[in-house]
């Protein structure tokens, strides 16, 4: 774009959406009066908020000395604060100049996926706020009597290095899609959750997997359980660690993603959970993806010595968790300091390959689906239609709260079916698995019926916005039986 020269340049925008790299394309650095780097001047680092009044002191000292010489001036801060834009706009007209104003219109899934690659991100809720508020600045602009406004769309530009940047490495996200959550056709994940293994464990792991590469499934996951719960299977049924488990499925040939659905928070420190899904990500080359959630079943907690404190605490965890392994997957080694998280080192390597995916399970209406809008990549739901539709419509008002939308946010679904070839073999495994469940409740709960009438159920669900369907078949035995869910991959396919 042609602006007028000299003038002054006052960039809006949130954290994260290229206003240095654009003023570093179009202007000498010496006409970029930048309040991260004058907080560099003043302070520890450009992230240190303790040295912000000293930093814009000295920034409003260089601006007026620069306007008063006729001197283009290109003010890099957020550009939020109405009352500053003003008194920037007015000392420009005294000194004779135009005023212009640039607005990065950056979308919010771009700021945050810059933000987690910055060593010291800005907390997830003041990055919410500063979406929400550069997208109501764009009609405030025009009603302030600027010389120009312009817009300029987020292209992707990359991170700059900031002074001191100790990272030797690019950001795993920049380039490539989040894995299993990505909006677009209808993806399908096998999710397992039972383990009839027999006395060859591997084995039948592997040809598990090798059947669902060669069925089409986008994916692996796994449930992450001390004791196997009795909704699949009896307590003394095999139930292996995921991470373990999924290291085997990683050293495999095939292209599957490979995660849990879901981690309960309370297992693990959150630390180690990061390493476990970044070393996964390293050795899968980019196809990890993290399911987590607060945890829900006391017994095991108990039968393990594991802590089962109250949900509100386990929620915290849950955020805390989030923010941790963000943190310690985003490149350099600087102390972390956010919302929940803080950290004396984010030394942490192997680094991920790609940027992993996190999905948010649980269909808490107040806290869950608050933390899935605000901090996940994606939000697992039931899949029931009617279940799901009420939980769309919780989770679009958080997502509207927290400035993001369901393109930040996608919609994933767990669905429990049981699988028939035909109507006749349906209703057996109804009859073999329903337990004490009268048959007609169980056929409808797990909306038993053939391939082709599951496909069609999970075209509804498409339509309904969900982009994944991690499908846990009811009763799956053998790598066989995954191979006669082909058809089932092709759900996101013209009938």
């Amino acid at each position: 774009m042609s602006l007028p020269d000299p003038a002054l340049v006052v960039l809006v925008g949130a954290s994260g959406s290229g206003k240095s790299t654009w003023a570093d394309q179009h202007y000498r650095r010496a006409e970029v009066v930048s309040s991260d780097e004058l907080r560099g001047v003043v302070g520890s680092g450009p992230a240190d908020l303790d040295a912000s009044s000293d930093a814009f002191g000295l920034l409003e000292q260089i601006v007026a000395a620069r306007l008063s010489r006729g001197l283009t001036t290109v003010v890099d801060t957020l550009g939020l604060d109405a009352e500053r834009r003003a008194a920037w706009r007015d000392a420009a007209r005294a000194a004779g100049l135009p005023a212009v104003a640039v607005l990065l219109d950056t979308p919010g899934e771009e700021c945050r996926r810059r933000n987690t690659a910055r060593d010291r991100p800005v907390p997830a809720p003041a990055l919410a706020d500063q979406v929400r508020r550069a997208s109501a600045v764009r009609a405030a602009l025009d009603s302030e009597a600027w010389d120009r406004v312009e817009v300029v769309p987020g292209r992707g530009e990359p991170r700059r290095t900031e002074p001191g940047d100790r990272s030797s490495h690019t950001d795993p996200g920049v380039d490539r899609p989040t894995t299993s959550v990505r909006n677009g056709p209808l993806r399908v994940v096998l999710q397992v959750s039972r383990f009839p293994w027999g006395e060859d464990p591997a084995t039948w792991l592997r040809r598990l997997a090798l059947a669902a590469d060669e069925a089409g499934f986008t994916g692996i996951a796994l449930m992450d359980h001390l004791i196997q719960i009795p909704q699949v299977d009896a307590s003394w049924q095999p139930i292996p660690e995921p991470w373990v488990t999924l290291g085997l499925v990683a050293g495999l040939d095939t292209g599957l993603e490979l995660g849990t659905l879901c981690t309960p928070v309370t297992f693990r420190p959150a630390g180690i959970t990061a390493k476990a899904a970044a070393t996964l990500d390293a050795l899968s080359g980019g196809r990890a993806f993290l399911g987590v959630g607060a945890g829900w079943w006391e017994r095991e907690h108990a039968a393990y010595g594991v802590p089962f404190p109250p949900a509100r605490t386990r929620l915290d965890l849950l955020e805390a968790t989030i923010e941790t392994c963000r943190a310690l997957w985003s490149p350099g080694t600087r102390a972390y300091d956010g919302t929940r998280a803080r950290l004396p080192e984010t030394t942490s390597y192997p680094r991920p390959a790609h940027r992993i995916p996190v999905i948010v399970g649980g269909g808490g209406e107040r806290r869950t689906l608050d933390i899935a809008a605000r901090l996940g990549d994606a939000c697992n739901l039931p899949s029931d239609p009617e279940t799901l539709t009420r939980k769309l419509a919780v989770l679009d008002r958080h997502l509207a709260a927290a400035g993001r939308t369901r393109d930040e946010v996608a919609v994933t679904v767990l669905d429990l079916p049981v699988v028939g070839r035909d109507r006749d073999h349906a209703w057996a495994m109804v009859e073999r698995l329903r337990g004490r469940t009268p048959a007609a409740a169980f056929a409808r709960r797990t909306h038993a019926g053939t391939v082709d009438q599951h496909r069609e159920r999970y075209g509804e669900l498409e339509s309904l916005g969900v982009s994944t369907v991690f499908v846990g078949v009811r009763g799956l035995e053998s790598p066989e039986e995954v191979l006669a869910l082909a058809p089932l991959t092709m759900a996101g396919a013209p009938g």
